[in-house]
């Protein structure tokens, strides 16, 4: 018995460590967490992602986001994101940066047709901050 409770004790650092999020996998749910949000037009739960001094196109701020999520959301009762390619990777010197780089393409649609349709390659630069992946940068053409 007391042999079993010192092995016990002994391995629970172990397991402990193997409940940890792994950063990788934790960037990847934040990514995907955010194209479901805007897909499903959460204009909170996206600007909740966003980091305080989110910047899109390098000038672009958070008040900026909100109000482009709010009039791109009226004007398309649907919006479909399409994912062609999509790789995220923690920046190797700084381990609370994390990038992702994808191929996309958004349609918009009143109806069951898209109204609009447009390909972009998307580069997103997220902080760390906590637990938690915030989008600070999006860059896109």
């Amino acid at each position: 018995m007391r042999l079993t409770t010192c092995l016990l004790i002994s391995s629970l650092p172990l397991f402990i460590v193997g409940c940890k999020s792994d950063p990788q996998q934790a960037l990847d749910k934040a990514a995907d967490q955010l194209q479901a949000s805007l897909e499903a037009k959460k204009t909170g739960a996206v600007y909740e992602q966003l980091h305080p001094q989110f910047l899109a196109q390098q000038q672009n701020d958070r008040a900026w986001a909100r109000q482009t999520m709010a009039g791109m959301f009226l004007k398309y009762r649907h919006i479909h994101i399409v994912t062609f390619r999509k790789h995220s990777q923690i920046d190797a010197t700084y381990q609370n940066k994390g990038y992702t780089d994808a191929e996309v393409g958004m349609t918009g649609a009143e109806g069951l047709l898209p109204d609009a349709a447009r390909h972009y390659s998307v580069r997103l630069e997220w902080w760390k901050e906590g637990d938690d992946w915030k989008l600070a940068r999006a860059d896109w053409q």
